[in-house]
């Protein structure tokens, strides 16, 4: 099943949305979790690997050399899918604006869907260990507060890092992501006058 994956809300002090971007007007359901998970936000192109291959974040994208690697990658992976079952992450082959020299793998997971359901962290890991994929690094997980949006901030490297996405630790309807998920993106993200997709590819690294 083929669908793009929701929009992701900036957290009310993310200083990296822009006027196209959503805004979370609510954190009740973050600081009413018992548990939360923080990852890192990584700077690539989001992407889906169904049953059936690959898409970015348009099922319908055009095609785009940098987009050969993933689909090798996921014709590896799609066969061991269900029908019902996406896996979504951060592709991270071509450069942003950020530049990765030891990548773990230039997919990296941060979601397993099945149905309309984002399923609960821990089983998102389980699933990943069984298809070989890497999974984006977490920076906490705990309980969620105000104060730890300016904690997390404190141990960024924003040469280095885009920012982080909070979401609850237990599985949550796809329909709820504007209240169960939340990203911290920092200021002027975008770097580069042109566009990645019509410049030069540049490799991201592999460790």
């Amino acid at each position: 099943m083929s669908k793009k994956y929701g929009r992701t809300f900036h957290l009310p002090s993310s200083p990296g949305a822009t006027n196209d971007d959503k805004i979370m007007s609510d954190l009740s359901d973050l600081l009413n979790a018992p548990e939360v998970v923080a990852t890192e936000k990584m700077d690539g192109e989001n992407t889906t690997i169904f049953s059936e291959g690959c898409h970015p974040r348009s099922p319908d994208a055009r095609y785009h050399p940098s987009r050969d690697w993933m689909k090798a990658f996921a014709a590896g992976i799609s066969p061991m899918l269900a029908s019902d079952e996406r896996i979504v992450g951060e592709y991270l082959f071509a450069r942003h604006s950020i530049e990765y020299r030891s990548l773990p793998s230039y997919f990296m997971g941060f979601a397993w869907i099945q149905g309309d359901e984002v399923q609960a962290w821990d089983d998102t890991q389980a699933r990943f260990g069984e298809l070989g994929i890497n999974s984006a690094p977490v920076l906490f997980r705990g309980r969620f507060s105000e104060p730890l949006i300016d904690e997390l901030v404190s141990q960024m490297d924003f040469s280095s890092q885009e920012g982080f996405v909070v979401r609850t630790a237990s599985s949550f309807p796809e329909a709820q992501m504007a209240t169960k998920v939340g990203k911290y993106v920092r200021s002027d993200h975008v770097q580069s006058e042109v566009h990645w997709m019509k410049a030069e590819i540049i490799k991201n690294g592999l460790a």
